[in-house]
């Protein structure tokens, strides 16, 4: 009988070295697949711990709003994260070491800048007020009630704005004038003709003019009268004129009666006059219907009458003393021609004669002139015939 062989009935029992290489195979996958876990786990972690720190913060530039995210936990971080830039005058409503949170609000006021012209100085200002009172106050300029502010106070201020300051000042000033009284003659039944009386002796007034005088910036730029008053009336004074007729002529003279060589005809104009009398070494001088010569003004009662009751007339009117040149007689002064006596006045005394102009500003121009002849000629002008 042939030996028959033996089979084995199972596999060889492996050695430790291959049961080892075995379980490194099967671990190594699970060992990849938990450090990927694990790294996607702190990248997660992380991700969330960024966006935990992440706050929306708005910030109001110059007025305009927008809402950024930061990570940055204070303002001086956030602006240098988002490169914003802030001006030496610009104004930040939180400190640069505030700290932020969620929802915090940052404004942003930028600085403008200004020209103010004041007080003869022009001077360039950053400021981040809004208004021009605004800028006026934050650089201490006091102003007046009368001062004008050109744009006004309450106008929005623009990059390079010119701001003005007109200093303006006002003033009352009052300046005295005297009221020259009025001769005012008065018929007399009882005194002879040619005499007169001064019943009621004459008393100058004072009249108080107030002037408003307005300055910008020192220089005076108006004045007006505001007010004029009379502090004291002035008092007329009275004459009583005689009217009684004497049984005689009587011419009247300055030194008693006209001699043979006085009582002439004489060439006046180009003309043959008889004159009355001759008056040397007579004093002119000259006035107006106006205030500064009468004491009245136009639309005043009795503006532009004389004492005798004739209207002023440039050419014809002059003002005598009654003792010298009767009121009504026509005389001729050397230079100036035929003129009428038709006025008095406290200041004309003797061998004095006022010569009536329109203009006030003539009449001043005119001032004193002295040693003129004058020919006393009568009640009637001598005509060209």
């Amino acid at each position: 009988m042939g030996v028959i062989p033996i089979e084995e009935t199972h596999d060889p029992r492996p050695t430790g070295k291959l049961f080892a290489l075995r379980w490194k195979h099967e671990h190594l996958r699970f060992a990849i697949l938990g450090a990927i876990l694990v790294f996607a786990i702190s990248i997660m972690f992380v991700s969330l711990l960024q966006k935990a720190a992440s706050k929306n913060i708005t910030i109001i530039d110059n007025g305009v709003s927008t809402v950024i995210t930061t990570q940055s936990s204070n303002l001086l971080g956030l602006l240098e994260e988002h490169d914003i830039n802030v001006g030496p005058y610009d104004r930040l409503s939180l400190s640069p070491d505030d700290k932020l949170e969620e929802g915090s609000q940052i404004v942003i006021d930028r600085a403008k800048g200004v020209t103010v012209k004041a007080d003869g100085q022009l001077a360039t200002t950053y400021t981040t007020e809004q208004t021009v009172g605004g800028v006026i106050s934050s650089l201490n300029i006091k102003l007046s009630d009368q001062d004008r502010i050109n744009p006004a106070l309450n106008s929005p201020l623009q990059e390079g704005m010119t701001v003005s300051i007109v200093r303006v000042r006002k003033e009352i000033t009052e300046t005295k004038y005297p009221i020259e009284f009025k001769v005012v003659q008065k018929k007399n039944e009882e005194l002879e003709t040619g005499k007169q009386k001064v019943v009621t002796t004459g008393k100058n007034g004072l009249v108080v003019f107030k002037t408003e005088r307005v300055y910008e910036d020192g220089k005076l730029v108006s004045q007006e009268m505001v007010e004029k008053t009379v502090a004291q009336p002035a008092v007329h004074q009275i004459v009583a004129i005689g009217t009684k007729k004497k049984p005689e002529v009587v011419t009247l003279s300055y030194n008693g009666a006209p001699s043979a060589a006085e009582a002439r005809t004489v060439k006046l104009n180009g003309q043959s006059v008889k004159v009355k009398r001759m008056l040397s070494n007579v004093t002119l001088t000259a006035y107006s219907a106006d205030f500064a010569s009468t004491g009245k003004s136009e639309g005043d009662s009795g503006f532009g009458v004389t004492s005798s009751g004739a209207v002023v007339k440039e050419g014809r009117t002059i003002a005598v003393d009654p003792r010298v040149i009767p009121i009504g007689w026509w005389v001729y002064i050397d230079g100036i021609g035929f003129r009428r006596a038709e006025d008095t006045g406290s200041a004309v005394k003797g061998k004095k004669i006022d010569v009536y102009y329109d203009s006030e500003s003539h009449a001043n121009k005119f001032g004193m002139k002295r040693g003129y002849k004058v020919y006393v000629i009568g009640p009637v002008k001598p005509s060209a015939d």
